[in-house]
């Protein structure tokens, strides 16, 4: 029988990857991967306020990672700065606030390892409960602006001449991006969920012949990462969350490898 810190590691791991899924589709689609990688950053600031001033330390990264979002949206209609730019000033400016901050707690323990790696077997059916709610309400928006959003990442210009709200539609994803990193830091941490949300939705490019198929893929591909990982984990007693993106990483060479096959039987 599996023990009760397995179950949660792979319900809560498992929910996440298919959260990511669809999510990692559109960042590979728009070139995002930098933007994840800044909301990652800015929620060690969010541990670090949490901590703090005495709040929930999700509640912080959750905080932390929707004002960054806030601001690079603010910061992307300067016509003086490039959005490179303002990813590249926020990324490392809160990480760097984050450490600070971190210095000044004091009276209780803090693993930054955990928060920078994960802590998956660490996981409680409180964390399993958020991730169930943002989750739902996270893939229920993305679903409501499906087709509107992939109007917008296919081209700007002609969305725009449709009428649809592109700047508003950036803003919903951005937020929506940022609530589901600042739920995944405590599962595989502030460096490696960007590699989440990315490898999957790149494995799933090779057999997906619609968007939509990608997205299935992608959730479908990072639960297999998931599984793949707590296990690599528990046999030989390897830190999960990198354990997790390893696994993810060797299921996309795999790819590469069964790719051409798969096309050439599939057609």
């Amino acid at each position: 029988m599996m023990d009760d810190f397995l179950f949660r590691a792979v319900v809560g791991g498992v929910l996440l990857a298919c959260v990511c899924g669809p999510f990692g589709a559109f960042i590979v689609w728009r070139r995002m991967a930098f933007f994840g990688d800044m909301l990652a950053h800015s929620a060690l600031l969010g541990v670090a306020l949490g901590l703090l001033i005495g709040v929930d330390v999700r509640l912080g990264m959750i905080a932390t990672c929707l004002a960054s979002a806030l601001i690079l949206a603010i910061g992307q209609r300067q016509a003086r700065f490039g959005s490179d730019t303002v990813l590249g000033m926020l990324a490392h400016s809160t990480l760097a606030l984050g450490m600070v901050a971190l210095a000044f707690v004091q009276g209780v323990a803090v693993d930054i390892m955990a928060y920078l790696f994960g802590d998956i077997l660490a996981i409680t059916m409180g964390d399993i409960w958020l991730l169930a709610g943002g989750g739902i309400f996270a893939i229920g928006v993305l679903i409501w602006m499906w087709r509107p959003l992939l109007a917008l990442t296919v081209s700007p210009e002609i969305a725009a001449a449709e009428s649809i709200p592109v700047e508003r539609l950036r803003l919903i994803f951005m937020l929506l991006m940022a609530l589901v990193i600042g739920m995944a830091i405590k599962i595989v941490g502030v460096l490696l969920i960007t590699a989440l949300l990315i490898v999957p939705a790149a494995s799933a490019r090779f057999f997906a012949r619609t968007p939509e198929q990608m997205a299935i893929g992608a959730g479908l591909f990072g639960a297999a990462s998931v599984l793949a990982g707590i296990s690599l984990s528990w046999h030989v007693d390897s830190p999960a969350g990198p354990s997790i993106v390893i696994s993810a990483a060797g299921l996309f060479l795999a790819c590469i490898v069964i790719a051409p096959v798969w096309k050439r039987f599939a057609a």
